[in-house]
């Protein structure tokens, strides 16, 4: 199903927020494995969530725009009026499945799959899915690519700085078991 750049996935915040996953899931953007998007209510939770966690507001405000600025283009817009028409086991989810009916996604990445239920996100030709099966399925699809770009991850990995097995382990700490193992047996 994930072929290419054109593969389309809305990030929820609850994978945007554990540092490890985000950065897997960026460094897998940036080697065109997908094409993240995520809108302003999401990067508006994430940045709540890192400000709830101890991070300063100066910080968080700055993470979010470093995010905006290496995926300019995942920012999904206009599609707030399409909130009040879905229908989710938790209201406060509605605005993650309008942006990915806006963006034309093809998945939304999240750990709360109990709130998107299969059957009605299928009436939008979308799906959810856990982390670490759509890092997973990337991998899957291209060793070479997803090794890369996991290598690049770990010689950019600072504060602090940790080997290629530290960071496997900080994926199974943080849910990503298979993942890590994946990504493991391919070193």
């Amino acid at each position: 199903m994930i072929h290419s750049v054109r593969f389309t996935a809305v990030l929820d915040t609850n994978v945007v927020f554990p540092v490890v996953i985000r950065d897997l899931l960026f460094w897998f953007a940036y080697y065109d494995l997908y094409t993240p998007k995520w809108s302003r209510t999401i990067f508006d939770e994430w940045q709540e969530v890192m400000i709830r966690k101890g991070i300063s507001e100066p910080e968080a405000a700055k993470r979010v725009n470093k995010a905006n600025l290496a995926f300019p283009d995942a920012l999904v817009r206009n599609y707030e009026s399409l909130i009040p028409t879905l229908a989710l086991p938790d209201e406060k989810d509605r605005h993650v499945l309008a942006a990915a009916i806006r963006a034309n996604a093809n998945i939304i990445v999240t750990n709360n799959l109990k709130d998107f239920p299969d059957e009605y996100l299928a009436t939008f030709d979308l799906k959810a899915v856990a982390a670490d099966d759509f890092l997973t399925d990337i991998i899957d699809l291209n060793h070479d690519k997803a090794l890369r770009a996991f290598k690049e991850l770990v010689l950019n990995k600072r504060n602090p700085a940790m080997d290629e097995f530290a960071v496997l382990e900080s994926f199974r700490r943080n849910g990503l078991i298979n993942t890590a193992n994946y990504l493991h047996a391919l070193l």
